[in-house]
């Protein structure tokens, strides 16, 4: 069982896309969608520290979490991973909105 979660771990294939972005670069209210297994999501989550910064919190509605589990997937992993590229950066913003202005590298 161990070693399933590892490689469904390694297999996640999340990809992010900011919708708005309010707030400033010390705290901002996001909300955007996250593909996964090629569906749509929702979610909303608060930065603080900014984009990239020290603290997020990622939430997704109940039937998004009914939907990724009937999918066999792993809803705190996917939270998790969507946690991850929002504070790494690694999403699709806005035209207009400057990434530099909210990512630490």
């Amino acid at each position: 069982m161990i070693t399933s979660t590892k490689q469904s771990r390694s297999k996640l294939d999340l990809s992010v896309t900011i919708k708005s972005l309010k707030g400033t670069q010390m705290a901002a209210k996001i909300t955007g969608t996250f593909t996964v297994s090629q569906k749509i999501f929702p979610f909303t989550a608060i930065a603080f520290g900014r984009i990239g910064g020290h603290n997020i919190g990622a939430k997704i509605t109940k039937s998004t979490e009914k939907e990724l589990k009937s999918m066999g997937l792993d809803v705190d992993e996917i939270i998790d991973e969507l946690q991850k590229n929002l504070i790494q950066g690694n999403l699709t913003l806005p035209e207009g909105l400057d990434k530099e202005s909210f990512v630490d590298d």
